[in-house]
């Protein structure tokens, strides 16, 4: 077996990424575009010592949840990777990928897992994008690799962003402002970022220094392209990485930060800030987590990663005090902004390291009854788990995770630690692509 050999195999199962798997002669191979059923013909282009990866060429016995993909750089961008299975099977392949993990990892046999919470858009979805510029144009980057696919629009991102990316393109080809070349490190553009909301669209054009060229011309161009937009802003990464934005923001237009609502709360949000990407879901995993909390209007909760404040607002009203702990300070300030405009008063905010801070708070006499955990693709730091599990006024956590595998590891720690999963319910936030969310009840056994 060598790289260019032609074979037709079946595909047997998926990866956590969305990949079909074959096997030859008991070797495994990694197929994109491809569904559990299917037999196809493809050509080896990477063999190493435990796997090798196919590209497909031919599909010679479809699956019947096999579809056209509504997008026509699919097969070449590496944004989406479902676009050629039905929903359906889409959302069958991210409840059996929890279900998977929590075995696998967790240990968790016979545990149930809910369906998955559909979305009720599985296109222009995105409230944020990011389009990395470079000598070749603006688009996105092809699968596993740093090159290029020119394009002026995403499927799954909003449609505003297509006149944006025409007016900046435009106005760097006018005036011969140069992209970002990664190779030399020279070059101004390196990434257009927005972000959408009620206010309008947030336009974050990210540079490689920090002298911006023509900048009346810009803002003008990007004002006037037909479509709402309530601030632009510089941000300066000169750093030689892959990290999208540099620490330091200039705000050329307008407000540097934009509006929206989640149900009746309505939060601003900084470019470096964190929110939640498809706003009609992220109601619904709220309203979820709100119901697994079954909040009497008593209860102390602590919102772990709270970020700008979302979650733990969503749920003041039902609550008697909310404790959030992030470690962004632009986020904490946004938090406690968001709590006065939205008339909160029973939501204060800390800024640092959440196990340092909730022990401190509980010295004091704290006696917090509810922790929502909602941490980032890596999970949650194995410290704060043992701050929390000490904590004996705690009998309840909502953990919403992003990420299964390490969903899974978390669980099990905190299942040996005495907390048990009693509801895990998948949501999908990012229809098209191989993610999930997941909201999970845990009580003290």
């Amino acid at each position: 077996m060598q790289k260019n050999d032609i074979y037709e195999i079946e595909i047997t199962g998926m990866t956590d990424e969305g990949d079909g798997v074959g096997r030859i002669n008991g070797f495994a191979v990694f197929v994109p575009y491809t569904i559990i059923g299917e037999t196809v013909r493809i050509i080896l282009i990477k063999v190493l010592k435990n796997y090798a990866v196919g590209k497909l060429i031919e599909v010679i016995i479809p699956s019947k949840s096999r579809t056209k993909s509504a997008c026509a750089d699919f097969y070449k961008c590496g944004g989406c990777k479902l676009w050629h299975m039905s929903y359906e099977e889409e959302l069958l392949f991210k409840k059996k990928k929890v279900s998977d993990c929590l075995k696998r990892i967790g240990g968790f046999d016979n545990i149930n897992i809910d369906d998955v919470v559909p979305s009720s858009k599985i296109s222009r979805y995105r409230n944020k994008s990011q389009f990395p510029v470079t000598p070749e144009g603006i688009g996105m980057y092809a699968v596993h690799s740093h090159r290029l696919i020119e394009m002026n629009d995403c499927l799954i991102s909003s449609e505003v962003n297509k006149p944006i990316l025409e007016s900046v393109n435009y106005w760097m080809k006018k005036f011969g402002i140069e992209a970002y070349d990664e190779l030399s490190d020279s070059g101004l553009i390196r990434n257009i970022y927005t972000r959408t909301g009620k206010s309008g669209t947030l336009v974050c054009i990210v540079t490689n220094g920090q002298t911006l060229p023509r900048k009346k011309e810009l803002i003008d161009e990007i004002i006037n392209c037909g479509t709402t937009i309530c601030g632009i802003v510089q941000n300066i990464n000169i750093g030689k990485t892959n990290v999208l934005l540099g620490k330091e923001t200039k705000t050329l237009y307008g407000n540097a930060e934009l509006t929206d609502n989640i149900s009746d709360i309505e939060f601003s949000i900084s470019p470096l800030s964190f929110y939640q990407i498809n706003k009609p879901q992220t109601e619904k995993l709220y309203s979820l987590a709100r119901e697994y909390a079954d909040l009497k209007g008593h209860e102390t909760v602590l919102d772990m990663y709270c970020g700008i404040g979302t979650i733990g607002q969503f749920m003041a009203r039902s609550a008697g005090k909310i404790i959030g702990v992030e470690v962004v300070p632009q986020a904490i300030e946004d938090a406690k902004d968001n709590a006065k405009h939205n008339g909160i008063e029973n939501a204060e905010y800390y800024c640092g390291k959440a196990e340092s801070i909730i022990k401190q708070i509980v010295n004091r006499g704290a006696k917090p009854d509810i922790a929502i955990l909602d941490p980032p693709r890596k999970g949650c730091d194995k410290k704060l788990l043992d701050v929390l599990s000490d904590i004996k006024s705690l009998n309840k956590i909502i953990y919403i995770s992003c990420k299964p595998s390490t969903l899974a590891r978390d669980l099990k720690y905190l299942n040996d630690k005495g907390f048990a999963p009693q509801k895990i319910t998948p949501v999908d936030m990012f229809p098209r692509t191989p993610h999930i969310e997941t909201v999970v009840l845990l009580n003290r056994k």
